[in-house]
């Protein structure tokens, strides 16, 4: 229906949107965008969980690195502070390091530690909670105490416990590595 304006020569064609018609566009129009809203926070929420993990884990990762370079150069195994092999593990280890310092590795307030000179230092982050840390070495790599087997010593580390993910939230790991000493103890 085309109705004509007076003392126009322009014609006004009567049609628009009826409030009901714009009232349900709105309301499809939030619903969609509620949806999609809710779906992004969700996805956020995912993210910044695996973020956590991820941050958690390289700072082990870090940890078993510094552990495992200091193994590597280092000479004079010693397990659970006494001086001798560890075939059946023990939960602190000792090294002297290339520099010729004894550097001890335990777990204490559930972080790894690490001891040069006395001063100790947690290897992990409180994110990290350590459960279970320990050292095999049936080979001492002491010249003292060396055994005639030619064989190059060797410490196998195994760590376990859990990386918080978020507020309240933690995922539990187990990890195990090893490594050998460089230097000839023969």
């Amino acid at each position: 229906m085309i109705q004509k304006i007076p003392n126009s020569k322009f014609q006004i064609p009567k049609r628009g949107y009826t409030l009901i018609e714009l009232i349900i566009a709105v309301g499809l129009f939030a619903l969609i965008m509620t949806l999609a809203s809710g779906a992004y926070l969700v996805m956020i929420g995912i993210n910044r969980q695996v973020q956590g993990i991820a941050t958690g884990i390289d700072n082990l990762s870090f940890a078993l690195e510094t552990m495992t370079r200091t193994i590597r150069t280092g000479t004079d195994y010693s397990c659970g502070g006494g001086g001798s092999n560890c075939p059946v593990g023990a939960s602190s280890f000792s090294i002297t390091n290339s520099s010729g310092a004894t550097v001890t590795y335990s777990l204490s307030a559930s972080a790894i530690q690490q001891t040069v000179g006395g001063t100790t230092v947690a290897l992990t982050d409180p994110s990290v909670i350590i459960s279970s840390l320990m050292f095999y070495s049936p080979l001492n790599s002491s010249k003292t105490t060396q055994q005639n087997d030619y064989q190059q010593p060797r410490v196998t580390i195994t760590i376990s416990g859990s990386v918080s993910s978020g507020p309240g939230k933690t995922e539990t790991f187990a990890v195990e590595t090893g490594a050998t000493m460089r230097g000839s103890d023969i």
